[in-house]
């Protein structure tokens, strides 16, 4: 599945990540110290903050201005958000319930191919849509199908 890492500031993404991941009966690997991750997910408030400085093989970023200063290396970046030239974006809300639509192909970190759909997708409790849209790019960038995205989330075991 390949190791990711999150730059977040405080918005659930990376436990929502991992819960998913659970949920689905799997979980990447541990992201070790000095460890290039295969996926770099950057929120859409850390996006705003400061300045990222990191080396990954994949970046999902919000694709909607303003971004604080990136310096990123990264042999490819997917972007989420609400601008018609995001790869993902969110098509349409009723309640908990999101279209999520992923507006042209994109290429797993382990080099499979998920074609242009829409999916539908459960809010999780206390997140935001830009959130959702993150942890949903995530997944599918860490080889989950937009099959599996459509159930519901599991719930934490704590």
């Amino acid at each position: 599945m390949g190791c990711f890492q999150v730059f977040e500031d405080h918005e659930g993404i990376e436990a929502d990540i991992r819960r998913r991941l659970a949920g689905l009966g799997g979980g990447p690997e541990a992201r070790s110290s000095g460890q290039r991750p295969a996926l770099l997910v950057v929120s859409p408030r850390a996006a705003l903050r400061s300045p990222i400085t990191a080396a990954c093989r994949t970046a999902l970023l919000p694709g909607d201005p303003p971004l604080a200063q990136l310096a990123l290396q990264a042999a490819s970046a997917v972007s989420y958000g609400s601008g018609p030239r995001n790869t993902l974006t969110l098509s349409s809300r009723t309640g908990d319930r999101l279209w999520m639509a992923l507006q042209r192909e994109l290429v797993t970190v382990q080099g499979q191919v998920v074609e242009r759909q829409e999916f539908p997708w459960r809010l999780s409790p206390g997140s935001s849509p830009q959130a959702a849209l993150a942890v949903a790019g995530a997944l599918l960038l860490l080889g989950i199908s937009p099959e599996q995205l459509s159930s519901p989330p599991q719930k934490s075991s704590r």
